[in-house]
């Protein structure tokens, strides 16, 4: 085929195996004819100058045609279907990428030797605090991790964490990670979760939550994702502060809410995904995600409110600090440095938490009560001595003994 730099209006072109293939003239020629005419080149351009075998795909152009050519192998790949306009690119980043030495996990997150897990390409959704909390240690596992988030100010610190981060959720999906991990405040997550294009992930893909909440998220997600994906309920019970040195010890709630038992690849991603928790030294509890809540009512919620109100009083350090007082203001900084957003997440979305702040109000009005009734009865007899009703009398022996 002529090339289009000579002008000339067609020809042919001689295939390695035999015969000639003509093409159209390119002259005076509609757009359907020239993209034939250009196809055409290309593909016996890439015979010609290989000289090598032309293999194609089954049922595709030249189907079974394995004739060798002169001077060697080269095959020749002809592809049916349309690709994306960035294709090559990032089938050659994918090539470098595989060739290439694992780089450092980045300045601070060396990457464990010991690690024993098999390794997962991990998207987060949402790169806020604890979002990087997780991708950091993921990456120190050994794991591709991929993020996601509303901003642009993450670029920087996800390259320092070697995490790839994307500021299109579109472009994040079409690089198919195999777990996606929602990492999103509990007041946004319904948004996200409606919104987000998930028919661009692979049909069997793992999603997990890790929201400090559980029945609300496992309800929305079983209405909201398709019903191919596989849904892992969690909730890691710690964050930055108290798992910034160690994971050991701590608890690591999970609910395999929807994964296709029949399926052993989806069985052993979705262990997998749990094992990274347990390498760390996590104390892992099988629980649902009805059952989390009603607990986390009585001791989350409630761990939240103490502190909140504590910190509300503007407590501070003095020089006779008993350990009890030290453990109130320990407290009062692991809960009012996370934001004022999640607590209310904790309150709005668990339908226990409404029971559980009118009990510890009544709890506190009966404390109160119980100390100015004392109060009271000793003024009274301070101001009457012993010339008091009967019942009174009997009423203060009571309160005294």
């Amino acid at each position: 085929v002529s090339s289009p730099e000579s002008g000339c209006g067609g020809g042919t072109a001689e295939l390695p195996f035999g015969g000639r293939r003509s093409a159209p003239p390119m002259r005076g020629a509609g757009w359907g004819t020239l993209r034939q005419a250009r196809k055409t080149f290309l593909v016996g351009r890439a015979l010609t100058d290989g000289g090598g075998t032309r293999r194609s795909r089954p049922g595709g152009m030249g189907s079974g045609c394995t004739k060798p050519g002169r001077g060697g192998v080269a095959p020749c790949v002809a592809l049916d279907a349309a690709q994306p306009f960035d294709f090559e690119s990032k089938k050659q980043k994918e090539k470098n990428d595989l060739e290439a030495p694992a780089e450092a996990a980045g300045p601070g997150n060396q990457r464990d030797p010991d690690c024993d897990v098999p390794k997962l390409k991990i998207g987060v959704v949402g790169f806020g605090t604890f979002g990087q909390f997780l991708a950091k240690r993921f990456v120190s596992q050994g794991h591709t991790v991929l993020a996601t988030s509303r901003s642009d100010r993450y670029q920087d610190l996800a390259k320092e964490l070697g995490v790839r981060y994307f500021s299109n959720v579109d472009d994040f999906c079409e690089e198919h990670p195999e777990v996606v991990v929602l990492c999103t405040s509990i007041l946004s997550t319904e948004q996200v979760v409606t919104n987000f294009p998930f028919l661009r992930l692979k049909r069997n893909t793992l999603l997990v939550d890790v929201l400090s909440v559980k029945e609300f998220p496992k309800k929305l997600m079983l209405r909201q994702v398709p019903e191919e994906f596989d849904i892992l309920c969690t909730h890691p019970m710690f964050g930055p502060d108290s798992g910034k040195a160690s994971w050991e010890g701590l608890p690591m709630m999970f609910d395999r809410v929807r994964v296709n038992a029949e399926n052993p690849v989806n069985k052993e991603r979705c262990h997998n995904f749990l094992r990274i928790f347990e390498h760390e030294g996590c104390r892992m509890i099988p629980m649902t995600c009805e059952e989390h809540d009603r607990q986390a009512a009585s001791t989350q919620f409630i761990t939240h409110t103490v502190g909140r109100m504590l910190g509300d009083m503007q407590l501070e350090s003095t020089k006779i600090n008993t350990k009890g007082y030290e453990s109130l203001l320990n407290l009062i900084d692991n809960t009012c440095n996370d934001s004022f957003e999640l607590y209310y997440g904790l309150f709005m979305y668990n339908q226990n938490a409404t029971e559980t702040l009118e009990a510890m109000e009544r709890s506190f009005d009966r404390t109160k009560k119980r100390l100015f009734d004392q109060l009271h009865e000793v003024l009274r007899e301070q101001l009457f001595g012993d010339d008091q009703p009967e019942h009174i009398l009997k009423q203060q022996k009571k309160l005294n003994s």
